[in-house]
């Protein structure tokens, strides 16, 4: 028996782990899923999450819960690190007591984005803003304490059919406004939810490859500027909407992104044996989806 704690499971990654767990073949008989989000179990509570585990026989813990309001971490430092990093260490403490298996998500925001190739697992990190900052510290609370078996997974530029995220924003402004202003000189790979999520379910399937935590890139194949995933956004939905692409500095924001975060994925095709779908690929079952669905009621 299977017993699988999904964390943040209102978030986009969190929401399509339970779509592929409710529609896709599962075994009743050894799989069980349990949802928590920040309204039901604080996860700084090391007493509280440790019942829960213990009352429901939680072998394995799935980790999407994440602060993900870039900017506002800059200036909202304690929740930020309370989520990204106490949260984190406690059910890596909590996962190394009980001998349970931990999935954490990480971001590509861990790099400082000076790179001119793509970004491996053994580059040194440098987060730029307090989201990288506190995510960094949040994957050295696990490579500390070393639960057995724990994998975290690097992602960049996530998005889904759930949740808010990149290209829900540009398919209402694109629908309201004749031009948009986007970005051209930051780089990286958009990375579809439901594939990354995909992805963690084939984890959880295999046997641990390590006794130590390892460590993993994932997005999508490819690569693009912000400025291109909005024109593709327009092209593959035929909004009449021009883009123009501006420079990083002719947009300032509280929190400083990488301008260069490609992820090399060769690490997880390798020793999963995967290929990984193509940005544009994705996107466009994504943009299908939301159309089915008309245009964001699938949340």
């Amino acid at each position: 028996m299977s017993n699988i704690l999904v964390t943040g499971s209102e978030g986009q990654l969190g929401s399509e782990l339970r779509y592929l767990a409710q529609n896709q073949p599962v075994d009743a008989n050894h799989i069980i899923f349990f949802y928590i989000d920040r309204s039901s179990l604080d996860l700084t509570d090391h007493t509280a999450v440790e019942a829960f585990i213990v009352a429901n026989s939680i072998n394995t813990i799935i980790n999407c819960a994440a602060y993900t309001a870039v900017d506002k971490a800059e200036t909202d430092v304690q929740n930020a690190d309370a989520v990204n990093h106490l949260a984190v260490k406690n059910l890596a403490l909590i996962a190394k007591e009980g001998s349970i298996r931990l999935i954490h998500i990480s971001t590509d925001y861990i790099f400082d984005g000076t790179n001119h190739k793509p970004y491996t697992e053994d580059d040194a990190s440098n987060p730029q803003s307090i989201y990288g900052k506190t995510k960094l510290d949040g994957e050295d609370a696990i490579r500390k304490i070393n639960p057995k078996g724990a994998v975290i997974i690097r992602t960049s530029w996530v998005y889904s059919g759930f949740g808010n995220n990149f290209v829900k924003t540009m398919l209402r402004l694109g629908s309201e406004r004749e031009q948009l202003s986007i970005i051209y000189d930051q780089v990286g790979t958009p990375t579809y939810a439901r594939d990354l999520a995909q992805m963690i379910l084939l984890i959880i399937e295999e046997p641990c490859k390590s006794d130590s935590v390892a460590l993993y890139h994932y997005s999508n194949e490819g690569v693009c500027s912000w400025y291109d995933f909005a024109k593709a956004i327009f092209e593959l939905t035929d909004i009449k909407c021009s883009v123009k692409p501006i420079r990083t500095e002719e947009y300032p924001t509280p929190a400083k992104r990488p301008n260069y975060s490609l992820l090399d994925k060769s690490k997880i095709k390798n020793e999963y044996q995967i290929s990984i779908p193509y940005w544009r690929d994705s996107l466009k079952e994504c943009l299908q989806i939301l159309a089915n669905n008309k245009a964001g009621t699938i949340d």
